[in-house]
């Protein structure tokens, strides 16, 4: 699992109009998992099953 920063970079994740993270395979809006144990959101494509770390 990579970062949201290096899913940005490498054109993994694109941002919509509204700023909205969006996985750039299948154009479907990232959901957010977060773990109550663990710093950060994971962010989960619905669609692929991909999922990136956000931290902070």
């Amino acid at each position: 699992m990579e970062s949201v920063r290096k899913g940005l970079r490498s054109g993994d994740i694109v941002k919509d109009t509204y700023e909205r993270l969006m996985c750039a395979e299948c154009d479907e809006t990232l959901k957010s998992e977060n773990d109550p144990d663990e710093i950060g959101t994971v962010r989960i494509c619905p669609e692929c099953g991909r999922e990136w770390k956000e931290v902070g």
